[in-house]
């Protein structure tokens, strides 16, 4: 089953590190973002993928050819302009990148994807370039199969950011401190397709839950696979440090391989 990640937008949040590289390039403990989210998917030996390019392009592909000479011992025999590799650190992964477009939306970009016979399976993962999480992509895979409808999104319960107050009528009676929302629940991305989604995409500037997802729920072929262990996102420069910092003190949760 291969694996499409959408890496295209334009971020002006990180706008710090984004007018120099695309954000899936901003990186978290020397690697890009989109490494780390390869990793997980690779750690359950998903290994193929495709990427949605659009906003600095040339620098994603630029990185990705130049990666398997980046990790590995080599030797350069100048006066025969030769290039011996003696071995190397790469991942066993196939990268197909595929220019996606400006201003198109994410299902018309999914579409092309597919119309292109990029995607030949029935079925297929899909996920944004801005997230790390230690979800279980085997359960994932198994929970989507096992309903058999067209599509399985992760839903994960918001950060709970402030207590509350209990207020009758302007006296405070209670303090609520931070706890998990637990009766609330977020689309987070991690997301099982079947290609047979295309039937429900018809034009270019289709948000991602308007159509055609709300018409799939409507038709009872969306599913909710729920995961309460760790998740974040890459939204700020501040998210970014908090990354960082996670993973130079050993703390990084994403990191189950």
């Amino acid at each position: 089953m291969k694996v499409v990640i959408l890496a295209w937008g334009l971020w002006t949040r990180l706008s710090e590190e984004t007018n120099i590289k695309p954000k899936p390039m901003v990186e978290i403990g020397w690697k890009p973002i989109i490494w780390h989210i390869m990793k997980l998917y690779s750690h359950y030996w998903y290994n193929d993928f495709v990427i949605a390019l659009w906003y600095k392009w040339e620098y994603i592909k630029e990185w990705f050819s130049n990666y398997y000479l980046h990790n590995s011992d080599v030797t350069f025999d100048l006066k025969n302009n030769s290039t011996e590799i003696h071995n190397n650190n790469c991942e066993d992964w196939k990268v197909t990148m595929v220019d996606t477009w400006a201003e198109t939306l994410t299902w018309w970009r999914i579409k092309k994807i597919i119309d292109k016979w990029y995607i030949k399976d029935d079925d297929f993962m899909m996920t944004y370039w801005d997230w790390v999480s230690n979800i279980d992509i085997k359960e994932l895979v198994q929970f989507h199969k096992s309903h058999n409808k067209l599509a399985t999104l992760t839903a994960v319960q918001p950060e709970w950011k402030f207590g509350k107050l209990w207020i009758d009528w302007n006296k405070i009676t209670e303090f609520a401190e931070k706890k998990d929302n637990e009766d609330s629940y977020i689309n987070w991305w991690f997301m099982v397709l079947n290609r047979k989604i295309v039937e429900y995409i018809s034009w270019d500037n289709m948000p991602f839950e308007s159509e055609p997802l709300e018409n799939i729920a409507k038709d009872w072929e969306l599913m909710s696979y729920k995961h309460k262990w760790f998740w974040q996102a890459m939204d700020t420069l501040k998210n970014k440090h908090d990354l960082e910092n996670m993973w130079n003190s050993w703390k990084a949760l994403w990191k189950i391989w």
